[in-house]
């Protein structure tokens, strides 16, 4: 969380659908246009893309499959926490394009995807916006504007959310607000509370053992919604707690993860990687609990950046820095999967 994504032309005529088919969903995928979209072609496998949010426009990328255009499912990829933008790199330091290659390899299963800039960030920042003045609520309706519009440009019935990390908690509120949601797809998503998350990271790291009985005073004002004055408070804490963010702190602390999946009746997959540094597998069983029919995929080695790094703390912290490494082998067939499956 605070640590710190050609075929031969001959065989692809064979999944053709008859013409009129064909002209509709040439029509339907040209209305993406609208949308804000600067390409020369519908075919184009990545595409720039904007909609009108709630405090302004938002940006990001359209990723579709080179084949079987016609009957692609489309999934929202929901970023997570901090600073970090539509590939899922930062300036803080992460650099492991998760989110491009997670789109890239659901292209080849047939899957196209939108990847997206949160608001005040990177392509979706705007005079007039403060990206720290926002709220979990406030990124949940950029969600809807972006299912609403693109079921409107393209024809889709329905738009799969996936919201990994902190996205996961935004996918789950979202979901149970907007029409059009086909299903949820959870990533390294917490079970429990950010503020227990947070308390339990802090105690992880012998380090903070000194700040930790203030690290605790703050969360749990926050908790109840207080503000906290941290200027007395030793410089690392006042970093994480400046008071600039505290109102997205307290939205965020606020939010029962278990609550609001338990709220949206939909299919819903939870995927969590066991080498994890920041969110655990019993998370994900806790989440994957919240009521029937969620399904629960464990991902052996899979670290919180999507990748397998190998063994140990240094060569896990060393992916989140490494975009030439894979994602982990068994989460993009799980996607599909599940996708395809409904």
């Amino acid at each position: 969380m605070f640590a710190a994504m050609a075929q031969p032309f001959a065989p692809w005529l064979r999944f053709l659908p008859p013409l009129e088919a064909t002209m509709q969903t040439l029509r339907r995928w040209s209305a993406i246009l609208t949308l804000g979209i600067a390409c020369g072609t519908v075919w184009a496998s990545e595409t720039p893309i904007t909609v009108q949010g709630p405090a302004g426009a938002l940006a990001g990328t359209l990723q579709t499959p080179d084949t079987a255009l016609a009957h692609a499912p489309l999934v929202l990829i929901i970023p997570g926490s901090g600073p970090t933008d539509r590939d899922g790199n930062s300036p803080n330091g992460l650099r492991a394009g998760s989110y491009r290659l997670l789109a890239q390899d659901l292209a080849a299963q047939g899957i196209a995807t939108a990847r997206i800039d949160k608001r005040g960030l990177f392509g979706s920042a705007h005079a007039g916006v403060d990206a720290n003045q926002v709220t979990i609520d406030d990124y949940a309706g950029d969600v809807e504007a972006w299912v609403r519009q693109l079921r409107k440009n393209t024809g889709t019935s329905c738009v799969w959310l996936l919201g990994h990390s902190e996205g996961a908690l935004v996918a789950e509120v979202a979901a149970a607000r907007t029409q059009g949601v086909c299903g949820l797809i959870l990533v390294n998503g917490a079970g429990r509370s950010s503020a227990d998350v947070l308390e339990e990271q802090l105690e992880r790291n012998p380090a903070n053992a000194s700040l930790l009985p203030q690290a605790k005073t703050a969360i749990d004002a926050l908790r109840k919604g207080q503000h906290v004055d941290v200027s007395p408070y030793p410089e690392p804490l006042q970093r994480l707690f400046r008071t600039n963010v505290q109102g997205f702190l307290i939205s965020w602390f606020a939010q029962d993860p278990v609550q609001r999946l338990r709220d949206y009746k939909g299919p819903a997959l939870v995927i969590q990687g066991t080498a994890d540094l920041q969110i655990t597998v019993d998370d994900a069983k806790r989440l994957a609990g919240a009521r029937p029919g969620v399904r629960l995929k464990l991902v052996e080695g899979m670290n919180h950046v999507l990748k397998t790094p190998g063994e140990g703390m240094q060569a896990n912290l060393a992916s989140y820095g490494n975009a030439d490494l894979p994602l982990a082998d068994a989460l993009v067939p799980a996607i599909a999967g599940f996708v395809h499956g409904r």
